[in-house]
């Protein structure tokens, strides 16, 4: 049996020896001078003096009391602090501002500071803090707050340098070092992916700052700093890493949707039109539709039109082109009348409000011969993962840069269906000759709860896998598993939310779920469209309550 990683006391310096690792062998040309010096340094310290840094590094904050640091594995803490003090990884005499020393100071410990200028002592803490914050504006060490209380501060003065090294590990900061320990306790598990010499994200100390800023950036917006500052920053980052430019580009597009519910327009439109990011064009004609600029915004969806960017934004030009030509004076035009769909209408009775009205219909319409799920968006895109893994998890440059990934980190780029064109060819070849079957049997059972980004694990039972496989025919397959590679952030939404089998008849048929005053989103249409267009049996249910549970 192996051994389980966490049994060692020191699991989690050992994941931080294997971050230094990684980093020292694939990113030797991008560490900077303190970086290199640190994990020199780093390596050169006592056991428990590594383990106690770790552990400060893994926690919230920078400052902690002393006292309230208790590790059996490292036992004496004052002993182990002492190297690292040496090192100036860690401070006993930093400034504390009184938000900070709020943070650290049990509600005893606080009247016993400031008992002498805090007007009602029976309040909670937080009631103080405002008036203290006026009072103490100036920040100073713990002992001058607190001279009376026997106690020392150790505050880490490295995290934004191991924040800069996690950053390269895992590409981002919002994953941390809680994921080794999620991984070691198989809570997730993650297929491994063989890395290149350029499985790398950030892959120069140019794209390391910038990545540093961008996450700066992105902090300052969500605080309500000014925007138009911080959107002259994001702008003038010069980035020549296409990961990082879509990231940009990302940001960009999530203040111009801001700005669009603020009704800051003329702000809008400047984020819009330096924003690359899909789905900011279709923004851009709405925006300036709602400006007035009803020539401007035609124009540029008459150019989108000569080439849409998706089924999405296709969508909405078939909806914003006439609309902005009769703004304009010019003659309406009829739009076409929505494809007839099969429809269901039922009346059912609402016991519990709690239970959602997809549960109610798949009770309702469910039999012994005729078995109903509740699928959503689940079915489809597993068995395209199952059947697409090579594909998916080919490592190829720039997909993969650490080994706790769910999926490529270029999934929703617009060259990920290119750049593996033939692995989703030979993929999907097997659904010509009926072997697609018995590969997504047995990456079922090979690859069970391993993450994916396509893949529901807790909604694909091995009983909706075999019904699935029965009754979905194969030419169905191929035409969902090719929309979704036309554009997988759209797509891999808004199916119906039912499914229905007929096992002896080896047929299905997919609902879409209505309750009372609920209609049909985009995505949906689209889906249900589609459908339609290549034959595929789907209904709309719309679902009232009987009066007397109304």
């Amino acid at each position: 049996m192996t051994a389980n990683p966490l049994d060692d006391p020191f699991y989690y310096l050992n994941n931080f020896m294997q971050v230094l690792d990684w980093l020292e062998q694939r990113f030797a040309d991008v560490l900077s001078v303190d970086e290199l010096s640190f994990i020199n340094e780093f390596k050169r310290l006592p056991r428990e003096s590594q383990a106690l840094l770790v552990r400060m590094v893994m926690r919230k904050g920078i400052h902690f009391r002393a006292g309230k640091l208790h590790y059996d594995e490292i036992g004496d803490i004052l002993s182990a602090t002492s190297p690292l003090l040496t090192l100036g990884w860690v401070d006993e005499r930093m400034p504390v501002a009184v938000e900070e020393l709020f943070e650290l100071l049990l509600k005893g410990e606080i009247l016993q500071t400031f008992g002498a200028v805090i007007d009602q002592p029976k309040g909670r803490k937080t009631d103080w803090l405002p008036a203290l914050s006026e009072q103490f504006p100036q920040a100073q060490s713990f002992n001058d707050w607190c001279p009376w209380l026997d106690e020392r501060l150790l505050s880490l003065t490295i995290m934004e340098l191991c924040d800069r090294l996690r950053l390269m590990f895992f590409g981002n900061l919002y994953q941390d070092w809680s994921e080794f320990v999620l991984a070691d306790l198989g809570i997730y598990t993650y297929e491994k992916v063989e890395f290149s010499a350029e499985s790398r994200g950030l892959r120069s100390r140019e794209d390391v700052d910038a990545c540093v800023l961008l996450h700066a950036y992105q902090q300052q917006f969500e605080a309500g700093e000014a925007l138009e500052e911080v959107a002259a920053r994001i702008k003038g980052l010069a980035l020549d890493n296409p990961w990082l430019q879509r990231r940009r580009g990302k940001l960009l597009f999530q203040m111009g949707q801001y700005c669009e519910r603020i009704a800051d327009f003329a702000m809008a439109l400047d984020l819009y039109r330096e924003c690359a990011y899909p789905g900011a064009r279709a923004r851009l004609i709405r925006v300036l539709e709602r400006s007035g600029e009803f020539e401007l915004a035609l124009d540029l969806a008459e150019q989108a039109e000569q080439a849409p960017e998706s089924a999405a934004e296709h969508q909405q030009l078939i909806r914003v082109l006439p609309r902005l030509r009769r703004k304009l004076g010019g003659p309406p035009i009829k739009r076409a009348a929505p494809r007839e769909m099969q429809r269901l209408d039922l009346q059912l009775s609402r016991v519990d409000p709690a239970v959602s009205v997809e549960f109610y219909v798949q009770a309702h319409l469910a039999e012994d011969s005729a078995p109903i799920h509740y699928v959503e968006n689940s079915l489809i895109n597993s068995l395209f993962g199952l059947l697409c893994w090579p594909a998916i998890f080919a490592p190829l440059p720039g997909a993969f840069f650490h080994p706790f990934q769910r999926g490529p980190v270029d999934l929703l780029s617009e060259d990920f269906q290119a750049r593996r064109a033939e692995l989703f060819q030979a993929c999907l070849a097997e659904l010509e000759d009926g072997r697609y079957r018995q590969t997504i049997r047995q990456r079922y059972a090979a690859k069970w709860g391993v993450q994916s980004p396509f893949v529901f694990w807790s909604v694909l039972s091995e009983e909706l896998l075999e019904q699935a496989l029965d009754c979905l025919p194969a030419e169905h397959l191929r035409h969902w598993f090719n929309r979704l590679l036309l554009d997988i952030k759209a797509n891999r939404a808004g199916m119906p939310d039912l499914i229905q089998f007929w096992p002896q008849q080896k047929t299905y048929r997919m609902i879409e779920v209505k309750g009372p005053g609920d209609r049909l989103q985009d995505n949906q249409l689209r889906w249900l469209e589609f459908c339609h267009e290549h034959q595929m049996p789907i209904a709309v249910c719309y679902v009232q309550w009987a009066e007397q549970d109304a």
